[in-house]
């Protein structure tokens, strides 16, 4: 099943939570939370105008080890309601004053996701006027002499050839034959700008500004008509679609929808020490933070961006620091806290089974390409969890990327031998599970280096 957008004024929290469900295993307070922040949007948007303004968002700190989930849950919440969505790492952030990226970039990098989700939806609108503007500017250069004007007013060739042309056109008989289009080619010549670290959108702004000096140029390339057809029908969207609404649209969301996922926050926070105090880096990170949180006004390419009602999800592991040990008035900012468990044994057992994308179906549909059919049997999948749940127990626990890595292993040999074995079936059943990883489990110095 595709990740279709959610209807979400028709969706409670509880239908959220089970569209969730469909592919992340547990974690179900966490998952509440986004749901009920996601209602309370959905709420805000239906109240009074005089009250709406007041109203902030729920934002929200996952507390948890690596790999139980805290990304995926926020990445597929966003995915399903097509929402803006950046996932940052507050460790890159720096204070003003030191080399890093400046906090405010990650509301601009926000809105280009934005523009592009926009100009999607956009595009996707008017398809199929513009594949069919393609599709006649096409047939004009497969065959110059039936272009429209050419027979109406001299009759040199009737309608029913292209319209044969046409059909041929669509069935795919024209496919291999090569056609010269013109494209523009918008570069600035002989010129490249960057911009310095903290200073991103300098470069962009600068790379903008001088472009509309230079005039447009054509050039001319040879391709296959399909890939002419693919070029042609994406320079006719660009034509139809209306570039201010766009970036109008995509402020609008960025601002009302928008929702940013702050990874590894606990990095940032720094703990009082009697010896040298705390550390100021760190907690000058905290105070760059808090006015984007709160709510502020920044400056990007496509104009001026408030920050009051995105929504923002802090995660971290929180192994050296607390929650507590934030600033006070960032704490504020994150009225919402939730613990995530780390993955049981069980708990893997589910992951490989249930969600639709799960490893085991990757992996059936990645070695069925070659005609080898992987069956995964009940026992077989006890294990590979059973393998997964020890090393993570013995070693540094990663939670569900532990399956990655011990799946890789188990198939390796499958999947080496691959092209040679069209039409095999493989049982991945207990005794193959412990034939492939007995060696390495049997050995610490290789269970460490290779799970």
């Amino acid at each position: 099943m595709s990740d279709a957008p959610l209807d979400l004024d028709a969706l409670t929290p509880p239908e959220v939570v089970a569209q969730l469900d469909r592919y992340i295993v547990g974690q179900a307070e966490a998952k509440r939370a986004v749901a009920l922040a996601l209602r309370t949007r959905w709420r805000r948007k239906r109240v009074d105008a005089s009250l709406r303004d007041e109203i902030t968002p729920k934002n929200i700190i996952m507390i948890g080890p690596t790999g139980v989930g805290k990304t995926e849950i926020a990445r597929r919440l966003a995915r399903q309601a097509r929402a803006p969505f950046v996932k940052v790492e507050a460790s890159k952030f720096t204070e003003v004053g030191y080399v890093g990226r400046d906090v405010e970039s990650m509301i601009r990098d926000l809105v280009e996701v934005s523009m592009k989700l926009v100009q999607e939806e956009a595009l996707e609108r008017v398809e199929t006027l513009a594949r069919e503007r393609a599709e006649e500017r096409l047939l004009d250069k497969l065959s110059p002499k039936a272009s429209r004007p050419s027979y109406e007013e001299t009759g040199a060739e009737p309608p029913s050839t292209r319209e044969k042309l046409r059909k041929l056109l669509r069935d795919g008989f024209l496919d291999d034959k090569d056609v010269e289009i013109e494209t523009q080619d918008s570069g600035i010549p002989m010129m490249s700008i960057f911009g310095q670290s903290g200073q991103e959108e300098l470069g962009v702004q600068l790379q903008d500004s001088l472009g509309h000096l230079f005039p447009k140029k054509t050039k001319s390339r040879t391709v296959k008509v399909p890939q002419a057809l693919e070029m042609l029908q994406a320079e006719e969207g660009e034509r139809l679609v209306d570039k201010d609404a766009i970036v109008a649209e995509a402020l609008e969301r960025a601002q009302q929808s928008g929702i940013i996922f702050l990874d590894e926050v606990d990095k940032v926070v720094g703990r009082q020490s009697n010896a040298h105090g705390p550390d100021i880096s760190r907690e000058g990170v905290q105070r760059d933070l808090l006015p984007i949180v709160e709510g502020s006004t920044v400056s990007t390419k496509h104009g001026m961006v408030k920050t009051d009602h995105m929504l923002f999800i802090a995660a971290g592991a929180f192994h050296q620091a607390n929650v507590s040990d934030m600033i006070p008035e960032l704490q504020g900012r994150f009225p919402i806290r939730v613990e995530l468990q780390s993955l049981t044994e069980d708990d893997f057992v589910r992951i490989l089974t249930e969600p639709e994308n799960s490893l085991t179906r990757q992996y059936q549909a990645l070695l069925g390409t070659e005609g080898v059919k992987v069956r995964f049997t009940e026992d077989g999948i006890r294990a590979i969890a059973h393998v997964s749940s020890q090393v993570n127990e013995r070693q540094e626990n990663i939670g569900a990327r532990r399956l990655h890595t011990v799946m890789e292993r188990l198939l390796e040999a499958v999947s080496y031998e691959a092209a040679s074995m069209d039409g095999v079936e493989v049982p991945v059943d207990e005794p193959f599970v412990q034939s492939q990883l007995e060696s390495v489990l049997e050995d610490p110095k290789l269970e460490r280096y290779i799970l």
